[in-house]
């Protein structure tokens, strides 16, 4: 796809919008997890240098009207620290008041405007909504592929509206994305994890002619296993998702979607229960599964070492737990181990992977859950779609 960039714009002495994405997970005023924030600060210091006046639109969680909880202001004093750059928490979204701040703004400063949710057309890109927030700024940056799915007024409708690129997040995350689905080398592997089977029947669906295996694991594969006819225990199943998971695995394609061999259960819920390994098409009553066990470890990542293009999205079981983190931790191995594109992305697993330290195992680490899938499901991008036109 080709998408103007940040080279196509002459930034000196311009206000910059600047839609990133830092949703990030925050508890008590403190932000948990900064990857988006971190991940967000190459572009913004780009146009800092380049001379540029910088405006960042955010959404953070989802509010149904102002919530004070959800506000920016614990976000915006994390960028601050990770960037080492001032920055000035705006009081509102769109405004006279708004316009003000970034007006009085030193140039050398970034200006955080309030979660873009607090404002009810946001999300339905209201018109009025695109308007204020183009008139903040001259130029307009779209750095949030995670929201390229959405067709919301602070990406779309803003594009719509002043010359637009894509920011480095971005193109790096359509870049990467275009390579895994345009290349043809083989065998191509994806693995899939995570929990709920109907986040992700569509791109499983999608994603089974194209590919030659795919893996799954993670709370899902019960389900999957529930479809097959298969005792599951305690285990967590999608029942409104069984006959169409049992479609696929009947399908065309269903001799491409791999189970795991065993499973580890456990005899509750609880990061401190018993547990043990079992085959997979034999969980006993009353234990759940929490892991995928050794023995698919070692057939997953036999897999995925062979590779020559891997996708990874949803961690392999409850890895918050130290006790059930030990099958993420070998596909991050394997991963880790092949020398074709590996790839991996969704929040959940961003977490795992960075929970273990092992972020450096991918290629290609996507801040996109939702937006990556819809590409995979062959989806065009409405932001995307918007950024084209300034080609």
């Amino acid at each position: 796809m080709d998408l103007p960039s940040l080279d196509d714009l002459a930034v000196a002495g311009e206000t910059v919008l600047v839609r990133a994405d830092l949703n990030v997970p925050t508890r008590d005023g403190e932000v948990v997890d900064d990857f988006r924030i971190e991940a967000s600060i190459g572009t913004i210091n780009e146009l800092r240098d380049g001379g540029a006046t910088v405006v960042v639109a955010s959404h953070l969680g989802r509010p149904d009207g102002v919530d004070p909880a959800l506000s920016m202001a614990p976000v915006t004093e994390r960028l601050g620290e990770l960037g080492g750059f001032p920055v000035i928490q705006a009081p509102s979204v769109i405004g006279d008041i708004v316009e003000g701040v970034v007006e009085r703004a030193p140039q050398d400063s970034v200006v955080v405007l309030e979660n873009t949710r607090f404002e009810a057309g946001e999300t339905n890109n209201d018109p009025e909504v695109a308007d204020g927030l183009a008139a903040l700024a001259s130029l307009f940056v779209d750095d949030a592929f995670a929201t390229a799915h959405r067709s919301h007024a602070s990406n779309v409708g803003v594009a719509e509206r002043l010359p637009a690129a894509a920011g480095r997040l971005y193109a790096a995350e359509v870049e990467a994305y275009d390579r895994l689905t345009g290349d043809t080398s083989r065998p191509y592997v994806v693995v899939m994890g995570g929990a709920k089977v109907s986040d992700k029947l569509r791109v499983i669906d999608a994603l089974l002619p194209a590919v030659d295996l795919l893996l799954v694991g993670g709370g899902m594969c019960f389900t999957l296993f529930a479809a097959g006819g298969y005792e599951v225990g305690e285990s967590l199943v999608d029942e409104s998702m069984i006959d169409e998971v049992r479609d696929l695995l009947e399908g065309p394609h269903g001799a491409k979607i791999v189970l795991p061999e065993d499973v580890v259960v456990a005899e509750s819920f609880a990061a401190d229960a018993g547990h043990r390994v079992v085959p997979g098409t034999a969980i006993p009553d009353g234990t759940v599964g929490v892991d995928i066990g050794p023995g698919a470890i070692e057939s997953f990542g036999s897999v995925v070492e062979e590779a020559a293009r891997v996708f990874w999205n949803g961690p392999m079981g409850v890895f918050e737990w130290k006790p059930f983190r030990i099958g993420t931790a070998g596909i991050a191995d394997a991963i880790a181990a092949c020398e074709g594109f590996t790839m991996a992305g969704g929040g959940d697993l961003v977490a795992a992977l960075r929970h273990l330290d092992m972020t450096g195992a991918v290629d290609h680490l996507s801040t996109g859950g939702g937006a990556g899938l819809a590409v995979l499901e062959g989806e065009k991008l409405p932001a995307s779609v918007a950024l084209e036109k300034w080609t």
